[in-house]
């Protein structure tokens, strides 16, 4: 049992959010979801994949604790539309005692190609003052769990690439 909840979950490999639909309104003025949409999204199916173990709006106040994105790098792929549906897939690529590092894959979800991609690094922190602190020990368990079941992937493309714009000689 882990703060109330009582199941054991099962780690799929890769996460797999549920279906998301971009609306109307997150379209720029070419038809084009906007950015910080693409954002949006992810961090929804960060919120899914992180509950299975232990992390969450759920949690926050019985734990005074919370995670936020200290570091990310997304790439652009393929345009989405309004009405598209989309599904993200999550792989957790390591973690230490008060971070994770994840990585995503937003595909459309009836065809799917991949649109974008996500790489980040969240880190576990107070709510009070915002301060890093340690992942209580059910959470490294699960974190464990889950990095054993992604592991087994290979790389997946795109990993650890820098952002760069390549020098063209004429």
């Amino acid at each position: 049992m882990l703060d109330g909840i009582d199941f054991e979950p099962v780690f799929f490999a890769p996460f797999v959010s549920s279906v998301m639909t971009v609306e109307p309104a997150w379209v720029d003025y070419d038809g084009q979801l906007n950015t910080a949409y693409y954002s949006l999204l992810f961090d929804r199916a960060v919120e899914e994949a992180v509950f299975l173990v232990g992390l969450g709006p759920h949690l926050m106040q019985p734990r005074s604790s919370s995670f936020l994105t200290v570091e990310s790098h997304q790439r652009f792929l393929r345009t989405l539309r309004a009405g598209h549906e989309v599904r993200v897939t999550l792989r957790l690529i390591n973690y230490d005692e008060k971070r994770m590092h994840l990585f995503q894959e937003m595909h459309h979800a009836r065809e799917g190609w991949t649109a974008a991609t996500c790489e980040l690094v969240a880190q576990h922190v107070e709510t009070g003052n915002r301060r890093p602190s340690p992942f209580p020990d059910e959470v490294l368990e699960r974190l464990a769990l889950m990095k054993a079941a992604h592991g087994a992937l290979p790389q997946p493309d795109g990993l650890g690439r820098p952002v760069n714009m390549p020098i063209r000689l004429s």
